[in-house]
């Protein structure tokens, strides 16, 4: 679904991404971990075409899209639900899903509601303002906002982040269901490395910018050493 070539990115004068390679299938979730700084979010936004490469490669299912534009993204299948769980706050829960629907034109009613029964409390508050949500209900409505498009892959940045464990095993499980159920191809990036290898098939760790390990959840999961040194538990 997703390869990533000698992947080179940076700001100025500092490299992010030095020469990162990895592959993400189809229908399964493949978790990039690693500290802070270590290129995750980097990675991510240069896939998505937020931020420009410097050099390599990246092609979605078959098609180099190295160079396309980020608004062009979820035409081809892409997804990207950034950090920081952003929605327009002022917009109740349905109007800031029908637009992220825009992007595959007319919003249909059946599409709606498949968001409403993914995410049953926000089919609750269809009416209110995002600005009233919760921090794990805002990231079902950011989530959803993504799934509003269709994508065939989707790309999350730190889903966990700041909520509580009840709702992050509540958002994997729901991922791992889209996966199972409608063979949605996931790029998780977390730093909650032992909850994201619970959920994933695949893990990629990276180190200042360089892919330090790429193999099953499950081998890297049981690595000691790994684990000690990049993943913190």
């Amino acid at each position: 679904m997703l390869k990533i070539t000698d992947l080179t990115a940076g700001y100025g004068p500092v490299t992010a991404l030095r020469g990162v390679s990895l592959t993400a299938e189809e229908g399964r979730i493949t978790a990039v971990l690693g500290a802070n700084g270590a290129g995750k979010t980097t990675l991510l936004r240069t896939i998505s075409g937020l931020h420009r490469a410097e050099s390599g490669t990246v092609e979605l299912a078959g098609q180099t899209i190295t160079r396309v534009p980020a608004d062009k993204m979820p035409a081809l299948g892409m997804s990207h639900v950034p950090e920081g769980r952003g929605v327009i706050t002022e917009l109740t829960i349905d109007e800031n899903l029908r637009l992220g629907g825009l992007a595959r034109g007319r919003v249909k009613a059946e599409e709606l509601n498949r968001i409403y029964s993914l995410f049953p409390p926000l089919d609750e508050r269809r009416g209110v303002p995002a600005a009233t949500l919760s921090g794990g209900e805002r990231q079902m409505l950011v989530i959803g906002l993504a799934l509003m498009a269709r994508p065939t892959l989707l790309l999350l940045d730190e889903p966990s982040l700041g909520l509580a464990p009840r709702i992050v095993t509540q958002i994997f499980e729901l991922l791992r269901g889209l996966v199972n159920d409608e063979g949605l191809s996931v790029l998780l990036v977390e730093q909650n490395a032992r909850s994201a290898l619970s959920v994933a098939d695949h893990g990629v760790v990276l180190n200042l910018g360089q892919v330090v390990a790429d193999d099953s959840a499950a081998t890297l999961a049981a690595d000691d050493q790994l684990r000690h040194a990049y993943l913190g538990f």
